[in-house]
Order: structure tokens, then sequence, then C-alpha cells
């Protein structure tokens, strides 16, 4: 049925030669840029179906090629090929019996709660997840996640590195200052604590600019997206980058940019806590004769 198989299909999004079936083709087929190449075919070429009935007796149809997709994974295109309803029940001499049926979600992150549900209300069907059918899809998705964790990993740290920087230099421009507040009788610890919230207001302050900055950016970014389409062509980067498009769109997850904003604030009470303490462990005279 394509009208319905269409609007959410990953296979007719990535269409690269041809068209996707329609309703009025009869002996048509799409197939993947894996297959094509190993059968050495193209749009309009003839290729033979062989289909295995029920009863275990075979059957063949030669079937024209109208369409090939590639997702970048060559074992998924060898191994999915698309044809109309009623041709593939006479192929296996189903008779208006079906073997199999989608059901999409508009969110990721439902399926598990509708498995269990209908599994319990269909006992006699088999009820599996999209990932279980197509484990190289949920690997390309990981991998994809993999390279973004690692992505904000380094940014993470290379922030780190500069909060740290900053705040001994502040900690070291000011030892005179300590010198005074310690000569007028505030402790070493009081000393300490003070310019820890100083540099957790440091870093809540940058968090609070980053998230509107990076928010911002992102919105004014996610209007026409990102072209990815020389990572989606090149080898390398086809399994991680093909399930994504030619167009990458950002998106903003509240929890990670609260997670990330809390982050730099930590990371900045932590790098301003080392060098406070030293310096409030320095006599105040000492201190006092630092330029």
């Amino acid at each position: 049925e394509p009208e319905k198989e269409a609007p959410v299909s990953l296979f007719a999004e990535n269409i690269v030669n041809g068209r996707f079936l329609s309703g009025e083709d009869g002996d048509a087929i799409v197939i993947g840029q894996g297959l094509a190449d190993l059968l050495e075919v193209g749009v309009g070429d003839r290729v033979m179906v062989v289909g295995r009935r029920l009863n275990e007796s075979m059957r063949q149809r030669n079937m024209t090629v109208v369409g090939i997709y590639s997702l970048g994974m060559e074992d998924a295109e060898r191994g999915t090929i698309f044809m109309n309803l009623p041709t593939a029940q006479t192929l296996y001499n189903l008779r208006d019996q079906e073997t199999e049926v989608v059901v999409s979600l508009e969110k990721v992150g439902q399926e598990n709660v509708l498995i269990a549900d209908l599994q319990e209300q269909l006992p006699e069907y088999e009820v599996d997840s999209w990932d279980t059918l197509s484990p190289e899809i949920r690997q390309a998705l990981e991998s994809k996640s993999a390279a973004t964790g690692i992505l904000g990993m380094l940014v993470v740290l290379i922030a780190s590195i500069g909060i740290l920087n900053l705040m001994l230099m502040a900690v070291y421009e000011r030892t005179r200052e300590m010198g005074v507040l310690a000569a007028l009788g505030m402790k070493g610890r009081q000393i300490t604590t003070l310019f820890l919230l100083e540099g957790s207001f440091i870093g809540l302050f940058g968090a609070v600019m980053g998230v509107i900055a990076g928010s911002l950016l992102v919105f004014a970014v996610a209007q026409n997206g990102i072209d990815i389409g020389s990572l989606t062509e090149s080898a390398q980067g086809a399994e991680v980058y093909a399930l994504m498009g030619d167009r990458m769109y950002p998106a903003l997850s509240v929890t990670t940019t609260f997670s990330y904003a809390l982050l730099v604030v930590i990371i900045s009470a932590a790098a301003s806590f080392f060098p406070a303490w030293q310096a409030a462990r320095q006599e105040p005279a000492e201190a006092l004769h630092h330029i």
C-alpha cells in the first residue's frame, strides 16, 4: 500500500533513482542501491523475483525496477525490496493476507509501552520494535549519539580549561586583597568560601548567557538546517549520517541544556576552590606584599 507506506517510510524518503511505488503499479519493484550494484541493474531493468509459498513451492515473477533507494547501509539495501501488496500476495499465494503490519509513532521512545500493550491484546501475534527488526539502523543511531557525546565532552573540556585559567588569574591578581581581608580578621575558610561563591556566580552568569546565546543560535540555524550532503555521500560518513538526510536541523533539549549549564557552574566553583584555598593559607603580611 504505497500511499500509506510513503509518508512514514525512510526508504521512500531516500529514493536516489526513479520513484517509489504507486497504487497503479503492477509488476513494479523498488530495490536498494546495494542490491542494484550487486545485480548490476538500474531503473527500467527487469529482474526475476522468486517467492516461497506456505506449501514450500516456489514461484517466480519478472518485475521492472522503478526506483532505487539508498540508506548508506549495504546490508539493509541488499535485504529489503518493495512491491505492491496485491503483487506480493499473488507471488506468495497469501490471498488477501498480510504477514506484517507497521505502526508509526509520533515520537521515539513510546514503542516499549505500545509493544507491551499490543502483545497483551494480541497474544497470538509477534510484536517487535524497529530496532529489533533493523539492528543496523540502531547501530547507526548509536554511532551518531557516540560522536555527539564525544564532541560535547571536548567542548566541556575546552570550556573547563578556560574557566580554570580565568579563576587562577583572578585569584592570583587578588592575593593582596586576600591579605587585607585576613588582616581585618577574616579566617582562611571564610576567604575561601567567598571566592568559591564568586566563582560560582561567574559560572552561573556565563551559563545563563551561554544558554541564551546558544538558544538563539540554534533557533537561527534550525530555520534552514546545516548542509551535510558531503558527509552522506562519503564512504566513511554514510552509515552514521544516512538517516539524517542532506540537511541536519538542530533542536534544543531542555534536560541537556540545563545539565551542561549546571556542569559549567560546578566546574567554575571547583576551579576557584584550589587557588583560593592556596592563597588563603598565606600569611597576611606575605599576601599584602604581593604585587
